[in-house]
């Protein structure tokens, strides 16, 4: 294996990271407005999209994680391979790229969670307007 192998994953790595920052940043903000209508009246609809939101709360977290410690494992590799501990490296590289995909399970699960949280919403839309 060649040192460039496991550099190819670096910017995937990071651009990954980087979307699962930016949809714990939205399901913070989500929260926070969630926060202030449940203090103006209480509503089922508001509790619901709660138990949802801690849901995707620590899916992201998960997500993170393992986002993390697969790009902790990608470096890893290439120390090794730098090394020349190449069965290393490439167990190193393998366990980087099976936490990598378990990640992107995590992320699939979460995305479903989430448009759950949208169909509250539009529920909650049809019973205040009456549409068949």
């Amino acid at each position: 294996m060649e040192l460039t192998t496991p550099a190819l994953l670096f910017p995937a790595i990071s651009l990954l990271l980087l979307a699962y920052t930016n949809r714990f940043l939205v399901l913070a903000q989500l929260i926070r407005q969630l926060h202030g209508q449940y203090r103006a009246e209480i509503r089922e609809v508001v509790l619901r999209q709660i138990a949802n939101l801690r849901k995707r709360l620590g899916l992201i977290r998960t997500m993170q994680a393992l986002g993390l410690v697969s790009f902790i494992f990608c470096s890893l590799s290439m120390l090794f391979i730098f090394l020349r501990l190449e069965v290393v490296a490439q167990v190193m590289f393998g366990l980087s790229l099976l936490l990598l995909v378990i990640s992107l399970f995590f992320s699939l699960y979460e995305i479903a969670i989430s448009t759950r949280a949208i169909e509250i919403e539009l529920e909650d839309l049809e019973k205040r307007t009456k549409i068949p």
